[in-house]
């Protein structure tokens, strides 16, 4: 039988393993997942003035002042997003602020090379002074890993990217006769090639046709995007191409997006340049096989053989991915698609848990170090 006293050191003890934490940012979907334990309590990114609700950066968190101000909300600092707003300079005297008020710093490496920067080495001269000084540094690929110990001589802990779907989600069951490959060019932000991936699609869908596949394209980019120009020349390569469409439209809402890429048997990334890629984990959850441009470590995320690399730019290396996953890859509405997803959603369940877990164990770790 238990007793009150007894009830009461295991409320005690649960209380006393809680962790507070200032993630920056708090908000971005990846955090929220990743910090889904119950016993770890996530501060809400501070309002950032003259910004809309919702808006987190630039993130004020990653300041001296507001470090030493709050030191008594929490116990440890963990940056993810958000760094390339402010000098090296100042990032090493936040660290240094959250180390005065008692707090360890971890660092996630999302990105060695930007994908908000048409030039990272500003970014990689601020990774040279966070990851040296952070307390605990992870990752999400083995590979990236490896860039970590032979560039900065630490050991980042590697903890896969965590579903994107969420898992309540209903999954869409589009189906159609002939193959659909696309791409989402999304705004054109600086590391879409809108241009070289247009060719490359063209290039590879004629190529493919003409081998007797009667393989559809499409490219889908915003409205509104940042490089007209390249939006314009989008336009112009793919203009009255056989079997290839452009269709532009306003920022999809997430059932809007879980539809479209549904209808896709394969979707192509069409970055310059990157690292790792959260749509390319929304197209796994969801069945969609994926052409990866050979940069960044995209087909490390996943070596079920779901990810195939190409050339970036090169119709003749898209059009050999593409075969390969047209072949290997179940066909949208299928029920051997809807197995898929059901398989992938189980594992899903297993790998998120282990990064819950991951996290609030290091956490824990790492303040009960601080206070040895």
């Amino acid at each position: 039988m238990t007793t009150s006293a007894q009830s009461g050191r295991r409320r005690d003890a649960r209380e006393s393993s809680a962790v507070s934490v200032v993630a920056v940012p708090a908000g971005h979907p990846y955090v929220r997942a990743v910090t889904a334990d119950p016993s770890v309590h996530v501060l809400p990114d501070p309002p950032v003035p003259g910004a809309p609700s919702g808006v987190w950066w630039p993130p004020p968190a990653l300041d001296p002042g507001w470090i030493a101000a709050n030191r008594a909300e929490a116990q440890l600092l963990h940056i993810h997003f958000g760094t390339e707003s402010f000098s090296p300079a100042h990032l090493v005297a936040c660290i240094d602020a959250a180390h005065a008020v008692g707090w360890q710093v971890v660092f996630t490496l999302h990105d060695l090379d930007h994908p908000q920067l048409s030039d990272s080495s500003a970014y990689v001269r601020q990774l040279d002074e966070i990851i040296p000084r952070a307390d605990a540094v992870l990752t999400l690929t083995v590979a990236a890993a490896r860039v970590v110990r032979d560039r900065w001589h630490r050991e980042a802990e590697v903890v896969p990217h965590p579903s994107v779907l969420p898992p309540d989600a209903v999954v869409p069951r589009p189906a159609h006769d002939a193959p659909l490959i696309g791409t989402h060019l999304k705004d054109l932000r600086p590391n879409v090639d809108g241009p070289a991936t247009a060719r490359a699609i063209v290039d590879a869908t004629q190529r493919i046709r003409g081998a007797g596949v009667p393989v559809e394209a499409r490219v889908l980019l915003h409205d509104r995007v940042r490089d007209e120009t390249a939006r314009d020349e989008v336009l112009r390569i793919c203009h009255d191409v056989p079997g290839v469409s452009v269709t532009t439209h306003a920022r999809l809402d997430d059932n809007a997006l879980h539809h479209a890429l549904s209808e896709l048997d394969v979707c192509i990334l069409p970055y310059r340049h990157g690292t790792h890629s959260g749509w390319l984990e929304l197209c796994w959850d969801l069945g969609v096989a994926v052409a990866a441009p050979r940069v960044g470590f995209f087909d490390d995320q996943h070596v079920d053989g779901s990810v195939q690399g190409f050339i970036p730019g090169d119709g003749d290396s898209l059009a050999v991915a593409l075969q390969h996953l047209l072949a290997a890859s179940p066909r949208p509405g299928s029920a051997a698609r809807a197995s898929l997803i059901a398989r992938r959603r189980a594992e899903r369940a297993n790998t998120d848990a282990a990064a819950v877990a991951h996290h609030a164990r290091l956490y824990r770790r790492l303040i009960q170090e601080r206070a040895r």
